[in-house]
């Protein structure tokens, strides 16, 4: 088995610890089933790895929503039988608010990309609405916002210290990883598993572990897979104990010695365990009952193949992560399930619309052979091509005698194409390249498709470039519309059924 492969599949059997956490999670949801019966919520999680989207997402929801947005495929919304939705009081006294109002702003305000996801964050959306036989009704939806690097941190639960080291190291030392994990390997090389305990090695092997899964986020590379996720974003616990630990070379069924720097790290990694991941499985994700997946699909076509194989493995992993199947009386009552999972392809608004359906394609390969075990169970999932907030136009570009589809947009400060270096305030029409018809290409070989991790950018065979959010006009006192490219199908297919 690869190492790609072992990340998603170590099963151990359930430790006392293990059968108290389920009990307590079947408490929780009687709770929230009780609280729930009257008055129906739903706790639609919105995850998806770096620079994705989420926050755009959730934004561009809420403001639809409660501004009057236009969503066609949208059917409640689309036939007037949503007469309001509006915000109502944060509902989880520890967990902070999402900030709507802030991002809103730096959308149509200030023209930029609110920040990523660095923590967990939740807003309560009330919708009153409408039921297909004329009674009128009220949904709750809770949006619960995290980054999708926690989602990767689950698996470790289920693993030793010794297993999460071997994976770790076996594909640090693929390409192009290996190369991005030079200082790292080196430091690793002068360490003796069964030597004393020494907190300075530790401190220096952590630091670059953490620099080589940084270099590996970098947008040259656009690698996926960097568990433990805290360590790239690790908030209030920034050099705890906790987060000071990294792998080392030891057999995977091998025992520490007592006082040893191999004891020492198993202690961190199981601390990592308790302090962080359990609390996010239990508090957070366990409570979720439907869920949204975002892949910056476009990143790993700018990086190159390893990268598009790397985004696979991570979303494969993402969804083994997830308890799904069909939610029914008994497993609301006694445990939530998540019975809906749509993944989705963001910035589909950087290639012009006849591109679309291949974006969608080869999401819908990526996920392929997980979604086949998730149907299994009665889930439902689906794929689509988005854009939560559309921030280009298409237009038809003169190249000789022929017309190539491209898209006109205002490129930020600093990206560059061509040659040119753009300043943030020219729009200009691109043509960043048609995807192939059929996907399965992509994911055949190393050299199918040439980018940014091998090749200059000039020479690569796809280049997309950052925009910034489009220029509105304000009708009135309101806020403008935010345009977009299939949200309204991504809420119907999340909360569509519970509008009916």
């Amino acid at each position: 088995m690869s190492a790609r492969l072992g990340i998603n599949h170590v099963h151990m059997a359930f430790s006392f610890q293990d059968m108290v956490e389920e009990a307590r999670l079947s408490a929780r949801a009687l709770i929230d089933y009780g609280e729930h019966f009257f008055n129906p919520t739903v706790r639609l999680g919105v995850t998806g790895l770096s620079r994705a989207g989420k926050t755009v997402f959730i934004t561009a929801l809420i403001h639809g929503l409660t501004r009057g947005g236009r969503f066609p495929v949208f059917e409640a919304y689309a036939s007037g039988r949503i007469a309001r939705a509006h915000l109502a009081p944060q509902p989880d006294d520890a967990v902070p608010r999402f900030a709507y109002e802030n991002h809103l702003r730096a959308l149509i305000e200030e023209r930029r990309w609110p920040n990523s996801t660095v923590d967990i964050s939740e807003l309560r959306l009330v919708i009153d609405y409408q039921r297909q036989n004329g009674a009128d009704r009220t949904l709750t939806l809770d949006i619960v916002d995290y980054p999708g690097e926690w989602l990767l941190d689950l698996p470790l639960l289920q693993k030793s210290y010794e297993q999460w080291s071997a994976e770790s190291l076996a594909l640090s030392r693929e390409a192009p990883r290996a190369h991005l994990a030079a200082d790292w390997h080196a430091h690793l090389a002068t360490l003796k598993p069964e030597a004393r305990e020494d907190e300075q090695a530790t401190l220096t092997a952590a630091k670059l572990f953490t620099g080589y899964l940084r270099a590996c986020r970098d947008e040259r590379f656009a690698m996926s897979l960097l568990p433990p996720g805290r360590f790239l974003m690790p908030g209030n616990l920034a050099d705890t104990p906790a987060l000071t630990f990294a792998p080392l070379d030891v057999p995977v069924g091998g025992q520490a010695p007592d006082g040893s720097l191999w004891a020492m790290m198993v202690r961190r990694f199981e601390a990592y365990k308790n302090v962080v991941v359990r609390p996010f499985f239990h508090d957070h994700f366990a409570r979720l009952d439907r869920q949204i997946v975002l892949a910056d699909a476009l990143a790993a076509f700018n990086s190159g193949p390893e990268a598009l194989h790397d985004l696979e493995a991570a979303l494969a992993g993402i969804l083994d992560c997830f308890r799904i199947g069909r939610s029914t009386f008994l497993s609301s009552l006694f445990r939530p399930r998540i019975d809906r999972i749509l993944f989705a392809a963001t910035k589909a608004d950087h290639l012009h619309h006849s591109s679309h359906d291949r974006l969608e394609a080869v999401l819908r390969r990526a996920v392929t052979r997980a979604v086949v075990r998730a149907e299994d169970t009665g889930a439902e999932i689906d794929v689509v091509a988005l854009a939560a907030v559309r921030a280009t136009r298409e237009a038809q570009v003169a190249h000789g005698r022929d017309k190539l589809p491209s898209i006109l947009g205002t490129p930020a400060a600093g990206e560059s194409a061509g040659g040119e270096f753009f300043d943030g305030n020219t729009e200009v029409a691109t043509f960043p390249g048609d995807l192939p018809p059929d996907p399965e290409p992509l994911f055949n070989g190393t050299d199918a498709f040439r980018g940014l991790s091998t090749e200059a950018a000039e020479k690569s065979d796809f280049r997309f470039l950052r925009f910034r959010p489009p220029k509105l006009e304000r009708e009135g006192n309101d806020e403008p519309a935010l345009p977009h490219i299939r949200l309204d199908r991504a809420l119907q297919f999340l909360i569509g059924d519970k509008l009916s």
